[in-house]
């Protein structure tokens, strides 16, 4: 007698083989049938990380003085920190009535996250989590609290570094940040509005993202809230590649793009924050600006590289070396010049006092100059340009293009420190256009240096009115490019 279950075997024997054959005439190739499905891949488990990198991780909270403080509509103290660090407008909430504070006494600021960089008490975090703060209390995931000394803050980076007194803790591993791929999965760990030991899970959405002058940031879809900052981003060994630092908001909750500092460079700040409570980094003196598409075909360049040097500031290193307005920066210390951005971060890189080699285009040609590396310092306001007199008539040629054009007087030259050039004295048509202005100085047009009005007019009639013409012009101590559409 046929048991139960070998009937129901049977059957879907039978429904199979008639599957098959059905298959068969339909025409379906055989060894399609036979493949066996492709290996799926299961997600992650991030509980051997948590176990592993957790314990680095630590609870920052910040003390300030009340006499110090402004109220901020009765706010919980952690939304404020997110309205603080990524710029969202405060809501006109009505001010909460509560009782006056002492002037003396002392109240919670910020909270934050951080971890711990060596055995012997060293703690990274973010410099906008310990910025203004009286006194940073660290706790440790064993419920342990130390009362840290900031050892130093970069606000340029975001970096910064805190010292606790304590020994055998749990440091993390450093990762490389160079192995990191887009798609790779990755974790943070931290305490978003004050909840410690939070962990959030996601991938790097991309690498390199210029989001200032000094950090191309690691971009992830981690979910990242008021409280993260400072926190570890952690690759799937266990390694610390980055530390959270912003997000990208319009409503004021995470959106699904975080930012986090790659930790090469954060390690070369920490080292210096370790070593002499402040970060040194070399400058050259000039404003720069980017090279276009159109500018970069106009001038011979070929593509759009490098860094467009729009002012030199006088005296400066790069003054000494001879860079002019309107130069292009395409190598510095025998390293290619691809954006703009690249040139700040590997000039800022530069130990002040370092003689470094810089190779730049200048009217279809490349050429290499030394240069001495100079500590930075604030950049200096723009000069103001000297005052007109004269508005002469324009030439038919100027007048195609909305330009009329005076001589530079001597004093003139000698405050903005220039041999040759015409002053712009009406800007319309074509060259408004162009975004050229009344008291803009042409330095060279199509591609060629003017001396003075004479010259202008004598380039500016052989050149091709039916082609885009190149103008490089001063407006107070910076330069740029314009190009003019004459007939536009």
């Amino acid at each position: 007698m046929m048991s139960k279950f070998d009937g129901n075997a049977l059957r879907s024997l039978a429904f199979a083989c008639m599957f098959a054959g059905a298959a068969g005439g339909m025409g379906l190739p055989q060894a399609a049938l036979a493949q066996p499905a492709a290996a799926v891949r299961g997600l992650p488990d991030f509980t051997d990380l948590v176990d592993q990198v957790g314990p680095s991780v630590v609870n920052i909270r910040t003390v300030e003085k009340a006499s110090s403080r402004a109220s901020a509509n009765g706010m919980d103290e952690e939304m404020m920190e997110f309205f603080r660090r990524f710029g969202v407008p405060i809501p006109n909430v009505p001010r909460q009535q509560r009782p006056q504070r002492p002037q003396d006494d002392e109240q919670p600021r910020g909270v934050g996250s951080g971890f711990i960089l060596t055995a012997d008490g060293f703690v990274m975090t973010n410099a906008h989590v310990v910025d203004g703060a009286d006194e940073v209390i660290v706790t440790l995931t064993d419920k342990r609290e130390f009362k840290a000394k900031i050892i130093g803050a970069d606000k340029r980076t975001d970096v910064a570094v805190v010292k606790i007194e304590a020994s055998g803790l749990p440091a993390v591993k450093v990762g490389d940040v160079g192995r990191l791929r887009v798609g790779e999965w990755v974790m943070a760990i931290g305490s978003p509005f004050g909840l410690e030991n939070t962990v959030t899970a996601g991938i790097v959405s991309a690498k390199q993202r210029d989001t200032g002058d000094y950090l191309p940031f690691i971009q992830t879809d981690v979910a990242i809230n008021p409280g993260n900052s400072g926190g570890p981003l952690i690759n799937m060994r266990g390694e610390v590649v980055g530390i959270n630092s912003q997000i990208y908001s319009r409503s004021g909750g995470f959106m699904g793009i975080s930012f986090a500092i790659p930790m090469d460079e954060a390690i070369r700040v920490s080292e210096q924050l370790r070593a002499s409570g402040r970060v040194t980094r070399g400058r050259i003196g000039v404003q720069i600006g980017q090279v276009t598409k159109d500018v970069a075909e106009s001038i011979g360049l070929g593509k759009a590289q490098g860094a467009l040097v729009t002012g030199v500031e006088a005296g400066s290193p790069a003054d000494k070396a001879g860079v002019e307005a309107g130069d292009i920066i395409t190598r510095f210390d025998g390293k290619s010049i691809e954006k703009v951005a690249d040139l700040p971060r590997l000039v800022g890189n530069t130990k002040p006092g370092t003689k470094s080699t810089m190779t730049v285009f200048r009217r279809g040609a490349s050429r290499d100059l030394g240069i001495t590396i100079a500590e930075i310092e604030p950049d200096k306001p723009a000069a103001k340009m000297a005052e007109r007199e004269e508005k002469p008539k324009a030439s038919a040629a100027a007048q195609q293009m909305g330009l009329a054009v005076t001589e530079l007087s001597d004093a003139q030259k000698k405050e903005l420190k220039i041999k040759g050039g015409v002053l712009v004295a009406t800007a319309t048509e074509a060259a408004a256009r162009a975004g050229l202005r009344e008291g803009d100085v042409i330095l060279a047009i199509a591609n060629t240096e003017v001396s003075g009005v004479k010259e202008f007019e004598a380039v500016l009639a052989k050149a091709d009115k039916n082609k885009p013409i190149n103008v490089l012009y001063r407006r107070g101590e910076w330069a740029q490019y314009a190009l003019i559409r004459p007939g536009r």
